[in-house]
């Protein structure tokens, strides 16, 4: 698996290589965002490591060009703790997001957690509910044949969850996929996202019949509300 490290402190990137090719990564790495830019489209990587503050393009710019033509996962690495930072970035089209210093067991997980979830799948992958298709090849969501936004997390709980039908899926199994390590507290993130999903997916939001939620275990997709466990 090829990965492109983009930031602009050179101890860092010499540490993440070392690291990283040990652990049987192919690295590329780039000092700024422009060579960030050029470098993803000559090499093609399969996940982006990229820092927020880069001289010559910054990080959300960076991320705003790759999304034009790639969807390879973007985990943003960058010092910035801020709440809006994390917003910007992640509405911009980033994947993730760690904050510095971090945990390189933590990185790794995370890394394993993307590559699972940008594995290829089948051009007529579509999973239909009601008047919902999720395209999960080309990563779109139609509601009555109109494009319906979703946030990255967003799409990647209904993606998880589209990919496992009428299959219960827990907690800690989404936590694991989104965040990386099934160790991060659930503070009613998951309970947040998917109330959201629901404004934009279910006809009746508040009497969902597809989106469902299994009290103290998990959520599941159920594709015909007719076959609804529990």
């Amino acid at each position: 698996m090829k990965i492109l490290i983009a930031d602009d402190d050179p101890q860092l990137v010499r540490a993440l290589r070392i690291t990283l090719t040990a652990h049987g990564y192919d690295v590329v790495t780039a000092g700024d965002g422009a060579a960030a830019v050029v470098l993803a489209a000559q090499t093609h990587p399969d996940v982006v490591l990229l820092d927020l503050g880069m001289p010559n393009l910054g990080g959300v710019e960076v991320i705003a060009a790759l999304r034009g033509w790639t969807q390879a996962p973007i985990m943003v690495v960058s010092g910035r703790t801020g709440s809006a930072d994390k917003v910007e970035a992640l509405d911009a089209g980033a994947d993730d997001y760690v904050t510095k210093p971090f945990q390189i067991d933590e990185l790794l997980a995370r890394l394993r957690a993307l590559a699972r979830r940008s594995a290829s799948v089948p051009g007529d992958a579509r999973v239909a509910f009601a008047n919902v298709e999720v395209d999960l090849a080309a990563r779109s969501v139609r509601r009555a044949g109109e494009r319906v936004h979703l946030t990255p997390t967003e799409w990647r709980i209904l993606e998880f969850l589209a990919r496992h039908p009428g299959a219960l899926v827990t907690r800690q199994t989404l936590l694991k996929e989104i965040w990386g390590t099934d160790q991060v507290a659930d503070t009613g993130y998951l309970r947040l996202y998917l109330s959201q999903l629901r404004k934009k997916l279910e006809v009746d939001p508040s009497h969902p019949v597809h989106l469902l939620t299994e009290s103290g275990m998990g959520y599941r997709l159920v594709l015909d509300a007719d076959q609804r466990e529990g």
